[in-house]
């Protein structure tokens, strides 16, 4: 499992000539720091009594962020072995013409599962930052640049899990399947976007910036 990797190990890893991990998994790692210092936003501000009246609110948040984290940390293992299907689909045999249609064949399957998981992962990575905007406003003041950390860590895994459904859209052949999967794209960077923009906004008048 690549999480359960120092990251110095994790590091090498992708500085290195392999294709995988790349940047699919990097996409979901982004997610869960994110999920994680939306977590730890909650976390300091549960049981505070300067921030009572918030309580509830932070739990629940604190109850999605986790369930946001460990599917975002799945997801980093998930990218890299929907990639080395694709790539085991590419090394299949190519000498008869049967053997080319089964190699055909599976290559596209392989780049659809590679399409689902970067999809997921921009999915998540949109929830994240939906919780950041309330997380920061409401949140322990001293924890609001974590809080802005964060909207920031799950901001640049919905970017990169989009370029990953990308290259992988513009390989495949099924136009109904590469139609679909624009529009949810599409659809789910407009969401994240208007998120981040709320977040934003409200860190940069919290902290003064």
């Amino acid at each position: 499992m690549l999480y359960d990797l120092p990251i110095r190990t994790y590091i090498d890893m992708l500085a290195s000539s392999e294709p995988a991990p790349g940047g699919g998994a990097t996409a979901a790692l982004n997610g869960a720091q994110g999920a994680a210092l939306v977590s730890m936003v909650c976390n300091l501000t549960i049981g505070r009594e300067k921030y009572a009246e918030f309580e509830a609110e932070m739990m629940e948040i604190r109850k999605n962020s986790e369930e946001l984290r460990a599917l975002l940390t799945d997801l980093i293992d998930q990218d890299s072995t929907a990639f080395d299907g694709v790539m085991a689909a590419y090394r299949m045999p190519k000498t008869t013409p049967e053997e080319k249609i089964a190699r055909s064949a599976a290559i596209q399957e392989g780049l659809k599962l590679a399409t689902y998981v970067p999809l997921r992962t921009l999915e998540a990575c949109v929830a994240v930052l939906e919780l950041a905007p309330a997380v920061i406003a409401k949140g322990n003041f001293n924890a609001a640049s974590d809080g802005g950390a964060g909207m920031l860590a799950a901001h640049a895994g919905m970017m990169t899990a989009a370029l990953n459904v990308r290259i992988n859209l513009n390989a495949i052949k099924d136009e109904a399947f590469v139609v679909e999967s624009e529009s949810l794209m599409n659809a789910l960077l407009a969401q994240g976007d208007a998120a981040r923009q709320d977040a934003w906004a409200i860190a940069s008048e919290r902290l003064g910036m």
